[in-house]
Parts: C-alpha cells; sequence; structure tokens
C-alpha cells in the first residue's frame, strides 16, 4: 500500500527542519569555538582576569589615583586570589 502517495510537505514543515539544522551546526561550531580558545589560553596572559586586574592597578597608580601603599595592598590581594572587594580603593583625584 501506497501511505501519502502524492502529497507534500507544508512549506513550514520545511523551513522548521531548516531551522533546526542552522541551530544544530550554529551551536556545534560555538561549541567547538569555545573548546578550543579555553585550551589554548595560557593563565596570566593578558586577556585573564588577574593580568587585565594588574594592568589596571599599574594604569591607577601611573595616573596618581592611588598611593604606592594602596597600591601594594591592592597587589597583595591580586596575588593572594581573594576576589572579595576591598574597604576602600583609595580617593579619586
Amino acid at each position: 500500500m501506497m501511505f501519502w502517495y502524492g502529497e507534500h510537505w507544508a512549506w513550514w514543515q520545511g523551513g522548521l527542519m531548516w531551522l533546526g539544522m542552522i541551530v544544530f551546526w550554529g551551536l556545534l561550531i560555538w561549541a567547538v569555538y569555545a573548546l578550543v580558545t579555553n585550551l589554548t589560553r595560557k593563565p596570566g596572559q593578558p586577556g585573564t582576569t588577574r593580568g587585565e586586574t594588574r594592568a589596571i592597578l599599574d594604569q591607577r597608580l601611573a595616573r596618581g589615583e592611588i598611593d604606592a601603599e594602596e597600591y601594594q595592598r591592592l597587589r597583595d590581594l591580586i596575588a593572594s586570589g581573594d576576589h572579595q572587594s576591598p574597604a576602600s580603593t583609595g580617593s579619586v583625584r
């Protein structure tokens, strides 16, 4: 017996199939990209949180926003890995 002989899919069924395929391949490509970038990232490299934090701290010292004591305290805080916000961040000029 020939079931549904001569019948065709509705246009929205084909559209859903294409949409599903695009979403699937997009997620697969994104997962591979995220995996590769996370595996190839080196610790301490600029672009990591600790490296960016240290650079910002250096810039604040250079601009005179914080003094040497505050700089040393914040640098030790960053190096210790304690990510709690400090009580005072110094005066802004």
